[in-house]
């Protein structure tokens, strides 16, 4: 993926929420602001629970595949990979409105990256960049790197190196380390197929300790896999910890049940409109670019944009499945705005089974007869139309989550926007 483009941190205009400017709530009949506060925090801690496990799941599969290299178990690694991403986008509705995720999020799934900075690249890639000096410093192919001007010891690729020395290296956002995004490039490797069929092929013999090893540096690609998985797994432990009993995470929401509300509400909008409509979708679409694509590498786009809508559904109605099959149930926002306005919940219930339908409609496409990077592709009509029907679907929702804001008089709220909705033209300049 040869981008320099970060998606997280960028200045992107904001769209205010408009409802009524009350400064305090109504007296809700039945359902309570605590319940809902509570219920969204023990969700928060299942779905980070879901995503640990998973983690530690694809933990065992690289084990596995770098004890004993082979075809199989390199495929056995990416599928548990594969599986570990349907918890963890599911969570990414907690980002937007709570600090403690959003200011964690970046180090388990920054994106873009820079993959030179890891390790080999195809020529097409290019050699240097200007915002970025790292970026075909390739670390497991050297034992020192230049950050800052200065040498830096790389010989000794562990946990710490990749998130304290390595991550944003050079305060470049691009020079992603760490996370779910390195361990994809480092399982499948570059997709070199532009708009045609097929993801990234990183042969199982680049991790092959013997003379099979190919592409060099075997041993070291092997221990920055290894330290990258097992940093996933630590980070992961961190962020349940958050929204356990005592948790920081869990104690803002639940100390404060009102501005839960107001939190809640921000995060499904935020996702909704600028990030996952927005720059996730519309921005690639604009572009008509293959390689605008969340996981770019194993051709997964399209599951981690319909397991964010999930996402924004399960925590609207206060129900998610867990990954053992049991479903976590309880009091919800929708509950709330049913009390207020019932016909604004159905609306907005109604509107979210939409956009899901819509993004399910995208994943079968993308399994069945093209990939996302090829549904993006300037000049595939059929292709970008099911892109833009899932794109449109998240906006509608977003309107309606406005109304929302408005039935429980809330402050309006301020949520992310993004020049690819908000100034399409501010894209190509």
């Amino acid at each position: 993926m040869i981008m320099t483009r970060t998606i997280r941190n960028m200045g992107m205009a904001s769209v205010l929420l408009l409802s009524t400017a009350l400064t305090a709530l109504p007296a809700f009949a039945e359902t309570s602001a605590d319940a809902v506060a509570k219920h969204y925090a023990d969700i928060a801690q299942a779905k980070f629970e879901d995503s640990l496990t998973t983690a530690k799941a694809l933990g065992e599969a690289i084990d596995a595949f770098l004890t004993s290299p082979s075809a199989e178990t390199q495929q056995a690694a990416k599928d548990a990979w594969l599986a570990a991403r349907v918890p963890y986008q599911q969570t990414e509705v907690y980002r937007f409105g709570n600090a403690i995720v959003d200011d964690w999020e970046g180090r388990v799934n920054a994106w873009p990256l820079d993959e030179g900075l890891i390790d080999y690249v195809d020529d097409s890639y290019g050699s240097e960049n200007d915002e970025n000096t790292l970026y075909t410093a390739n670390v497991i192919a050297n034992a020192s790197v230049i950050v800052n001007g200065k040498s830096v010891d790389a010989s000794d690729i562990t946990p710490d190196f990749l998130s304290s020395t390595l991550h944003e290296a050079g305060e470049v956002e691009s020079n992603v380390a760490t996370g779910y995004h390195a361990i994809e490039f480092l399982l499948w490797g570059q997709d070199l197929n532009g708009t045609d069929a097929g993801a990234g092929e990183r042969p199982w013999t680049d991790f092959a300790q013997d003379d099979s090893c190919t592409n060099g540096n075997c041993e070291r690609r092997a221990a920055y896999l290894n330290a990258a998985s097992d940093l996933l797994i630590a980070d992961l432990e961190e962020m349940v910890g958050n929204w356990s009993a005592d948790g920081a995470a869990r104690l803002s929401i639940v100390e404060s049940p009102d501005a839960a509300l107001s939190t809640i509400l921000t995060g499904m909008g935020s996702l909704s409109y600028g990030e996952l409509a927005g720059e996730r979708m519309k921005l690639g679409l604009l572009l008509g670019d293959p390689e605008e694509e969340h996981d770019c590498f194993s051709d997964n786009t399209h599951n981690s944009h319909l397991y964010d809508a999930v996402g924004i559904q399960n925590v609207y109605t206060g129900s998610y499945t867990r990954i053992d099959g049991t479903t976590l149930s309880g009091p919800s926002i929708s509950q709330i705005v049913a009390e207020q306005d019932d016909a604004v919940d159905n609306e907005l219930k109604a509107k979210l089974a939409v956009t899901i339908a819509r993004m399910q409609d995208m994943a079968q496409r993308a399994e069945s007869t093209e990939a996302y990077d090829q549904m993006i592709a300037e000049g595939n009509t059929a292709g970008n139309a099911v892109v833009q029907a899932a794109i449109d679907g998240l906006i509608d929702q977003t309107r309606s989550i406005e109304r929302a804001v408005s039935a429980l008089q809330l402050n309006p709220l301020e949520i992310e926007g993004s020049d690819s909705l908000d100034s399409p033209a501010a894209v190509f300049e």
